[in-house]
């Protein structure tokens, strides 16, 4: 048994446990397991079933309010790993999504309920499987729940492997497309091939989504604690997203998202979409349709013009974003406060139950002091305060970075349109509804908000005026308007420095 309140023997030693050193039993090899608990990291290495709970009869004891008492189960069959959850009160979650019997990928995540996140790193799972072996496993049509971000890898190692031979969709799903081309033709196989492609290309997405989650969630503990460890942990969820990006563009260029067919106007729009967090291959038909309308209200005013100058003349442009890519947020996270205020610092909103909102950020008392801005005497007065802080544009820019950062790694599940929607209609509000929706992003975000709610119009208008808006900036001429892009090259060299 390890006990994972004991404390080690320096600040910076780990401890380390081997367990059952024998001969690796059903062909499954070895597992090892980090885990941090009470300021302290621990290590185990296991050849056989261990148990995780509050006991201390568990292999691996973790006394966390939050862990049951025989929580979870580890062991090996066929040749892998699996866990396998104990009718815990709160639930196991592999890499971000609950389980309650699955096998354990090559490198894995587990949190136990509310407690501490355990990690797992299985070496021979990938080398123990032949290619046959690993296209039934990851592309028939079994239903094992081990689709995390690491198993995409292994579905990637196979599309490699398969592309070396000389077909048309090189063996994206080998054995399923041979079944299919000798009972449906040539044709159907094509189509499934597509549809299976789609299918694993969104997964990807998804799994790219829940690890930018748990990264901004590390980050806001680093903040709070300064804790290298946390730090490198970071470092190592950012380079997943990284390896997952570039897996998912690849999916895109086969299945020729971004086509000759397609229009630089809707090419435009699906970026903005994908920097904002939503997936091109699940979004609404209806998505850039509704967007143009959009585009078309802005042709029919000159707020847009007026309001980019006027941020141009007050040299605020750098400072948003730099407060935005501190906080890992797109830099257009700065068309917010175009919506808000127009870009005026000097703005100030109708009286509410809330207090006064001021400045170019809207912010109400609460939220201000919260984020670090000091409100000044005339708080609760409709009137410009120049002591008030959220008149002031860099330490509100920064305060309202660090606000979206927060609704961004919380309830938004790292959807940015649901992070607009909350700005705008308040975290509560949005809050009540969203702890209905299922907690990953793939079931989290605008869409689905929509589908399950009646949002205010308000709201609604908001998030695509601000969507549009981000649209035109990227490339103002395409869509018909006379101002430079207010980003070129602001946010690359921002990111270089």
């Amino acid at each position: 048994m390890v006990d994972a309140n004991k404390p080690p023997a320096g600040d910076d030693e780990l401890e380390t446990t081997i367990i059952r050193d024998s001969r690796p039993v059903d062909g499954a090899g070895l597992i090892h397991v980090t885990w941090r608990h009470s300021g302290s990291e621990h290590k185990a290495t296991f050849t056989e079933s261990f148990s995780l709970g509050r006991d201390l009869a568990c292999d691996i004891c973790i006394t966390d309010t939050g862990v049951s008492r025989t929580h979870a189960q580890i062991f090996p069959e066929h040749g892998q790993w699996h866990i396998k959850d104990l009718d815990s009160s709160n639930g196991s979650f592999l890499d971000s999504a609950r389980v309650s019997q699955a096998v354990l990928p090559a490198t894995s995540s587990l949190q136990l309920g509310d407690g501490p996140t355990i990690l797992f790193n299985v070496p021979a799972a990938l080398e123990n499987l032949s290619e046959k072996e690993i296209a039934e496993r990851y592309f028939s049509n079994r239903t094992d729940d081990d689709v995390g971000s690491r198993t995409l890898m292994v579905r990637d190692a196979f599309l490699r492997i398969e592309k070396k031979q000389k077909r048309r969709y090189r063996g994206i799903i080998a054995v399923f497309a041979i079944a299919l081309i000798a009972s449906l033709g040539v044709g159907w196989y094509q189509y499934q091939v597509l549809q299976k492609t789609r299918e694993l290309a969104t997964n990807i997405f998804y799994s790219m989504k829940a690890v930018e989650v748990q990264v901004a969630q590390i980050e806001n503990k680093v903040r709070e604690s300064s804790d290298e460890g946390l730090v490198d942990e970071a470092n190592n969820r950012r380079q997943e997203v990284r390896a997952l990006e570039d897996q998912y563009d690849q999916f895109l260029e086969e299945l020729e998202v971004m086509g000759p067919d397609l229009s630089q106007e809707d090419r435009v729009i699906l970026r903005v979409a994908r920097m904002f967090g939503e997936c091109e291959l699940t979004m609404p038909a209806e998505f850039t349709a509704e967007v143009k309308k959009y585009i078309h209200k802005w042709r029919l005013s000159s707020r847009l013009r007026w309001s980019l100058e006027r941020l141009h003349e007050q040299n605020l442009t750098e400072v948003v974003v730099e407060a935005m890519l501190a906080n890992n947020l797109p830099p257009q996270f700065l068309y917010v406060a175009l919506q808000e205020s127009g870009f005026k610092n000097d703005t100030v909103g109708p009286k509410t139950r809330y207090g006064i909102a001021k400045g170019m950020w809207q912010f109400i008392p609460s939220t201000a002091r919260r984020y670090g801005l000091r409100t000044g005497p005339l708080v609760e007065l409709p009137v410009t305060d120049p002591i008030d802080d959220r008149h002031k544009p860099e330490q509100a820019a920064w305060a309202a970075a660090r606000y979206l950062r927060d609704i961004y790694s919380k309830e938004a599940q790292a959807s940015g349109l649901l992070v607009m929607a909350s700005y705008n209609w308040g975290p509560n509000n949005i809050r009540k509804r969203i702890r209905d929706m299922p907690d990953n992003p793939r079931e989290r975000n605008f869409w689905e908000l929509l589908k399950q709610n009646d949002i205010p119009r308000e709201t609604y208008d908001y998030v695509f005026y601000i969507v549009s808006a981000i649209v035109i900036g990227e490339d103002p001429a395409l869509f018909g308007f006379k101002f430079d892009n207010p980003l070129r090259g602001l946010d690359q060299s921002l990111r270089k420095s």
